[in-house]
C-alpha cells in the first residue's frame, strides 16, 4: 500500500529555504550596496581587480566557494577555532552555514546591478542637492539610493531566488541533517536518492513556482530602472 504524498511531505525543508534566503539576501543587499558603490564612485587602482574577486561566486564551482567557505571558517582555521573555543560555536553542520554560502553566492547578483544602477544615475542632479546645502550622506539617502533603487531590487530579487536554490557550498559547509540544515535544494536530492520521485516531483515544482515569481518581479523593476 502506498503512503499519500501529503503524509511524507515535511514543510520544514521549505521554510528554512525561505529564512536561510531571506538572511543570506539581507547580508548580499548591506554588501553589495555599499561594494556597488564603491566599485561605481570610487575606483581605486587595481579595483577591477578586486572587483573580479567578488564576482568569481557566478563562475567558479559551488563546490570550490563551499571548500573556501571551510578554509576560512572552519574549525581549523584560524577564525573558525577561535570561535570555538572562545565560544563554543561554529557554522560548521549548522543552518548559519547554509546562510553564509548562500550569501557569497548571491552577492555578485547585488553588487553588479547595484554597481550599474548607481553608475547609470545622472550625476547634475546630486550636485543640485548638494548646492541646496544637503551633506553627503543625506544626498545619498535622498537622491542616490531612491534613483539606484529599481536596479538594486531587481538585483536584491534575483539574489534571493540564487540564495534559495543554492545547493553545492551549502552542502559543503552545512551539510544535510533532516530538521536542522536540510533546505529544499538538498531535500529534492535526498528524495531523488531514496527513490521517492513524486516527493521529489512536489519540491521540484514549489521551488519553480518560488522562482517563477520572483524572476518575474525582478523584470518588472528591472523594466522600471
Amino acid at each position: 500500500m502506498t503512503t499519500p504524498l501529503l503524509d511524507t511531505f515535511d514543510a520544514f525543508p521549505l521554510i528554512l529555504s525561505l529564512k536561510v534566503a531571506a538572511l543570506a539576501t539581507v547580508l548580499a543587499l548591506v554588501a553589495g550596496v555599499g561594494l556597488g558603490w564603491l566599485f561605481a564612485r570610487r575606483p581605486f587602482p587595481g579595483s577591477s581587480v578586486v572587483e573580479s574577486l567578488f564576482m568569481l561566486p557566478l563562475v567558479l564551482p559551488p563546490t570550490v566557494i563551499g571548500y573556501a567557505i571551510l578554509l576560512v571558517a572552519g574549525r581549523r582555521s584560524a577564525l573558525g577555532g577561535w570561535l570555538y573555543e572562545n565560544f563554543d560555536y561554529t557554522i560548521i553542520f549548522s543552518w548559519h552555514g547554509a546562510v553564509v554560502a548562500s550569501a557569497v553566492v548571491a552577492l555578485p547578483l547585488v553588487l553588479k546591478s547595484a554597481g550599474a544602477a548607481f553608475a547609470g544615475i545622472d550625476r547634475t542632479l546630486e550636485a543640485a542637492a548638494s548646492t541646496l546645502g544637503q551633506s553627503r550622506w543625506s544626498v545619498f539617502l535622498r537622491v542616490t539610493l531612491p534613483l539606484a533603487w529599481p536596479g538594486i531590487l531587481a538585483g536584491t530579487l534575483l539574489a534571493f531566488a540564487r540564495a534559495m536554490g543554492e545547493f553545492g557550498a551549502s552542502l559543503m559547509v552545512a551539510g544535510s541533517i533532516p530538521h536542522q540544515t536540510q533546505t529544499l535544494s538538498m531535500a529534492i536530492y535526498d528524495a531523488t536518492q531514496a527513490g521517492q520521485d513524486q516527493l521529489a516531483l512536489l519540491l521540484v515544482l514549489i521551488t519553480s513556482v518560488i522562482s517563477i515569481v520572483i524572476l518575474v518581479a525582478s523584470n518588472r523593476y528591472l523594466s522600471l530602472r
